[in-house]
């Protein structure tokens, strides 16, 4: 095959490959990718590297049905170039420049049908299962391509769409489709990891006054520069829900509270900060040592009549309001982007994830 004037041998590519919980990835030589008749190829530019694959790794996800098998390619938050286009696909060619959500849709079933793609009941997960390899490779292949991938717009650099990734399209989704957030809002974050950051980043650009909760106060000091503003070191406080409701008007509470971390504290603090008629987000989702299963204040949420919401990736169709608001200089996913690494580096970056020192989202656009 003949792309842009080079010829690419079929043969061998490098990727990073799981070889068991809590094993070291391993940098190795695999078979590349083919496209079957309703997939494209992809040739990687770019990919966040995600706290999912770190949890993925750790295996704490086997509740919700994600058991990675040795073998397997992570990465989920890609950027590239379509280098191979199965006979069936209509809407991309050779050449273009694409992203693609982590939640690969069939494009068949009533949620796709009703714009809700990532909800799909025949869902797969980009990079967590054997039968959608990720992004962690120097190519990788997109299922129904049709239905799951997103051309980006010219000016676009593959590094910042990679910084939108999971974190930030999950964020946007969920404060601009799943909640209200109006200009004069107070929303918490609880958890400022990259997505907590996306969120505060998010919901600053939508007019809401933003207050950022975390433990560490590097996490604090990039929520302020990202437009929060009030921060709370929940070490310092006897109660952070009681700390957030002080910021708010007549301490009354915030209209939108998001837990992006996903540990009973964060939720259960989360869901304390709101007001009557308040708004949870849910984005983090839990560890193995919770299995899924949270306590919440449910008799309080029934008599201040405090709604839960929940927040899975975003399906394609809504990322063209994230491109817009790119354009105009509104939103920056790039901003949350704090180190770029090499394909050689992804096993040391998810191994050390456990130490939570990572500030931001670290991208890979090194293959």
């Amino acid at each position: 095959m003949f792309y842009y004037g080079v010829s690419i041998d079929r043969g061998c590519m490098k990727a990073a490959v799981f070889q068991g919980v809590e094993e070291p990835l391993e940098i190795q030589d695999v078979e590349e990718p083919t496209a079957d008749e309703d997939q494209v190829v992809v040739e990687t530019e770019a990919c966040g590297i995600c706290r999912s694959d770190w949890h993925a790794w750790k295996g704490d996800w086997g509740h919700i049905g994600v058991v990675p098998t040795e073998g397997l390619i992570f990465g989920h938050e890609p950027a590239g170039r379509v280098v191979e286009v199965g006979d069936n696909v209509e809407r991309f060619r050779e050449g273009d420049m694409v992203t693609v959500p982590f939640n690969l849709s069939d494009g068949t079933c009533q949620h796709c049908r009703d714009g809700r793609g990532n909800i799909c009941d025949r869902m797969v997960p980009l990079g967590f299962l054997g039968m959608a390899p990720g992004a962690f490779a120097e190519r990788f292949p997109v299922r129904e391509a049709d239905h799951n991938v997103v051309k980006l717009p010219d000016d676009v650099d593959p590094v910042n769409v990679a910084g939108l990734g999971c974190r930030f399209a999950t964020a946007f989704h969920g404060l601009v489709s799943r909640v209200d957030v109006t200009p004069g809002d107070w929303v918490a974050v609880h958890g400022c990891g990259g997505v907590g950051l996306s969120a505060v980043h998010i919901a600053d650009a939508l007019g809401a006054n933003v207050i950022a909760v975390d433990i560490k106060d590097e996490q604090l000091w990039a929520a302020e520069e990202l437009g929060a503003d009030e921060i709370i070191n929940a070490t310092d406080v006897k109660d952070a829900a009681q700390a957030v409701k002080a910021h708010t008007d007549s301490s009354q509470g915030v209209d939108v509270a998001v837990d992006a971390l996903g540990v009973a504290e964060t939720c259960k603090a989360a869901i304390n900060s709101l007001g009557k008629a308040g708004q949870h987000l849910q984005i983090g989702l839990t560890t193995g040592e919770n299995d899924g299963n949270v306590e919440l204040p449910v008799d309080n949420m029934v008599m201040d009549e405090r709604e839960f919401y929940g927040s899975f990736g975003m399906p394609p169709n809504e990322y063209d309001q994230i491109f817009r608001m790119m354009s105009r200089g509104k939103i920056d996913p790039g901003q949350i982007v704090t180190e770029t690494v090499s394909l050689e580096e992804v096993p040391d970056v998810i191994g050390n994830m456990g130490n939570y020192e990572t500030v931001g989202i670290p991208v890979c656009n090194e293959f």
